[in-house]
């Protein structure tokens, strides 16, 4: 008699998977009777062609992209841009680093300092629930509330994005932690070391590149997010891409986009080099 192969948490993940595809589509056509073809109408064609020869400057009297005035304006948006996104990934850097020690599961339950103290998973539960409310509210949310009390700019546009991505990265960062070789932890913690000297001596050096990617990944991730602070009015890129979509100056959405391709392309550029000098 052949045995029965048991079901493994793969083989269930990839069914799931399916299952999920299968039931979404189901739902599109057959519940909300939705159509694809309805999608390539001739009305919606003639929309698309219309939009698209206007991002290129076909018919249109003023092409942004060859005006030099308009170059110099995008660029003095593109450094506002960039400084917004430098000041919110070093405000959510700088409290991420101050809370993600005690916001690791290790650290909690005292495998990695040899300390086990009632008070320590009350701190790790307060810390990762705030992580959770921080990330859970989209930037947007943060940037209408906060520009609701301040008045627009670069700075309640920068924390904004910093409240979001300060529990997205403080989440990565201590699983970082929680992943790492704890015996040289251990050794510092024996011999007396205390949690700065952890800090500096034990941790960072192990896990520094790693947060270093995160840092970096979540920077570029917040120069695309401008554009979307920017539509309430936290300056940038985003605030001149809303007023252009407002007014049709389509060669202006062109110019747009390009200034956030370099812009993303230079953090691309700043990563690269960054790693390479960790290492």
């Amino acid at each position: 008699m052949k045995k029965k192969r048991k079901m493994t948490f793969l083989s269930f993940s990839i069914y799931l998977f399916f299952l999920l595809i299968a039931a979404s589509w189901y739902f599109i056509i057959g519940v909300e009777k939705a159509s694809l073809v309805d999608l390539f109408s001739g009305e919606n064609v003639q929309y698309a062609s219309k939009f698209f020869k206007g991002l290129i400057g076909i018919g249109e009297d003023d092409i942004a992209f060859l005006n030099r005035e308009s170059w110099s304006d995008a660029a003095k948006l593109t450094i506002e841009t960039l400084k917004m996104s430098i000041m919110a990934i070093g405000f959510s850097t700088i409290v991420m680093f101050l809370t993600v020690i005690p916001a690791a599961r290790n650290m909690a339950d005292g495998t990695l300092t040899l300390s086990r103290k009632w008070y320590h998973w009350f701190i790790f539960g307060m810390i990762r629930v705030t992580y959770l409310f921080s990330r859970s509210v989209p930037e947007l949310v943060w940037a209408m509330i906060i520009i609701f009390i301040f008045k627009p700019g670069i700075l309640p546009g920068a924390i904004a994005l910093a409240l979001h991505n300060f529990g997205i990265l403080g989440k990565l960062c201590a699983e970082v932690i929680e992943d790492m070789d704890s015996r040289p932890i251990r050794n510092l913690a024996s011999a007396g070391a205390g949690r700065a000297q952890i800090l500096m001596y034990g941790v960072l050096p192990s896990v520094l590149p790693q947060f270093l990617t995160y840092i970096l990944y979540r920077w570029e991730v917040i120069m695309r997010t401008t554009i979307v602070v920017g539509f309430v009015g936290a300056g940038g890129l985003g605030q001149q891409f809303k007023l252009s979509m407002s007014f049709f100056h389509y060669t202006e959405i062109t110019l747009m986009l390009i200034c956030y391709i370099i812009l993303v392309v230079f953090a691309d550029f700043i990563s690269d080099k960054s790693r390479f000098f960790v290492k």
